[in-house]
C-alpha cells in the first residue's frame, strides 16, 4: 500500500524551545491511497512533534486516522513516514524553524566567542597596567573584570 500526501497544512504550529509541534485538524491533511482521497480525522493523534536540533520526529508511535466515507484506516506515524512522501512535506514545513534554531545557535556561539575575546583583552590590559605600574588603570580594569565575571 503506497500513499501520497495530497495536502498537508498544519492547523497551527507551535515552537517550544527546540521542539516544533505541527497540529492537524479536519480538512488540513489528506492522503491518496490507490486512487482515493482520505481525509485526516483527529480521533487519536493530531500532531507531529519534531526536534529541531536533531531533526527527528519524536512521536513515531502515534496513530493517525484517515477516512473516506464510512471507510477508515489507522496508521502509526512511523509507518506513514515509510510508505508515503510525508518526509518531504515535513521538511518543507519545518525548514524555516530548523534554520532559525541554527541561526540562534550560531549567534550564541559567536557572542560567546566575542565575550571570550573581550575577557582575554581585559586580562592583557591588566597585565600591561601592571608592567607600566599604572595603579589607577589597574584598579579600574580589575573592577571591570569583577563586573564582567559577575555578569557571566
Amino acid at each position: 500500500m503506497l500513499l501520497t500526501v495530497k495536502m498537508m497544512k498544519p492547523f497551527y504550529t507551535l515552537q517550544e524551545g527546540h521542539e516544533l509541534k505541527l497540529v492537524f485538524a479536519y480538512q488540513y491533511f489528506s492522503v491518496v491511497k490507490g486512487e482515493e482521497v482520505y481525509q485526516f480525522i483527529p480521533v487519536e493523534s493530531n500532531e507531529i512533534r519534531i526536534n529541531l536540533k536533531t531533526r527527528q520526529i519524536e512521536n513515531l508511535t502515534d496513530i493517525f486516522v484517515f477516512q473516506r466515507g464510512t471507510r477508515i484506516f489507522r496508521i502509526p506515524l512511523f509507518q506513514l513516514l515509510q510508505i508515503s512522501d510525508l518526509v518531504d512535506h515535513l521538511k518543507a514545513v519545518s525548514q524555516f524553524y530548523v534554520e532559525q534554531i541554527q541561526a540562534d545557535e550560531e549567534e550564541e556561539a559567536m557572542n560567546e566567542e566575542i565575550g571570550n575575546l573581550e575577557m582575554q583583552n581585559l586580562y592583557r590590559l591588566i597585565d600591561k597596567a601592571l608592567l607600566e605600574g599604572d595603579r589607577d588603570l589597574f584598579m579600574q580594569l580589575t573592577d571591570q573584570l569583577k563586573t564582567e565575571e559577575a555578569a557571566q
